[in-house]
């Protein structure tokens, strides 16, 4: 039997090299909802120091809009590729399944952002999520994450039981900053790719955005517990 060959070269998922490629990215926050959150996604020319790229700025507010009873909490901003143009067969979706890590190239203000992945899964609102760790802050530099470190959360909380990620029907790449925490943010993001080559970047196994993730996100969504919105 012929031995399986993992794919060598990377695979493009977003590539903010031009200012169209915005126009595959929407940009969401509290104020869609009545919240005083400001949040855009700017395209910034190459220069000699630093690739072409999308900036992701704002600021976050924690203040809740009046006359919305049913909003019992404010403070977020993200922005996620849109949905992929449908073809004769469907729906197109990414399929990373022969890859293992996700890299992203940024330059990170140091807040606390979270990475967002979106597959077509059997609850359309689950989303897999890991922690976006910046080692240089204001620096160029190169994040890898394994597939296998995302959790498992909807609609902000964590879900029991755990189940892999459906690399290969993936809807979304996206990020979001939800420590709600006020003031400014500021994130550049060059481009984002699947891989194998961890190039000696990789976040630690078992330690880094899995564990925070669980610890932040409480409570978490018990086993037999029916699939719904947990605001």
């Amino acid at each position: 039997m012929e031995a399986i060959h993992k794919p060598t070269r990377p695979f493009p998922v977003v590539q903010f090299s031009e200012p169209d490629s915005l126009e595959l990215c929407k940009v969401m926050s509290d104020k869609d909802m009545g919240g005083f959150s400001r949040a855009s996604l700017d395209f910034v020319p190459g220069t000699g120091s630093e690739p072409a790229h999308a900036r992701f700025q704002g600021a976050i507010s924690t203040e809740l809009p009046p006359n919305r009873p049913d909003v019992q909490r404010s403070g977020y901003a993200a922005w996620r590729t849109r949905d992929r143009s449908a073809t004769i067969f469907g729906k197109s979706l990414w399929d990373i399944d022969p890859y293992a890590y996700l890299a992203l190239k940024i330059k990170s203000d140091g807040r606390k952002y979270f990475i967002n992945i979106q597959t077509e899964s059997i609850v359309p609102t689950d989303i897999h999520q890991h922690r976006l760790y910046a080692n240089s802050t204001g620096q160029w530099e190169t994040v890898v994450v394994a597939f296998s470190e995302f959790v498992r959360t909807n609609h902000g909380m964590v879900v029991e039981p755990q189940k892999d990620m459906m690399r290969q029907r993936v809807r979304s790449f996206g990020i979001g900053l939800i420590d709600r925490m006020p003031g400014p943010f500021d994130l550049c993001i060059a481009e984002i790719y699947a891989t194998n080559d961890a190039g000696g970047k990789e976040v630690p196994s078992g330690g880094s955005g899995g564990v925070d993730l669980l610890s932040e996100m409480t409570p978490s969504k018990k086993d037999g517990e029916p699939e719904k919105i947990l605001m």
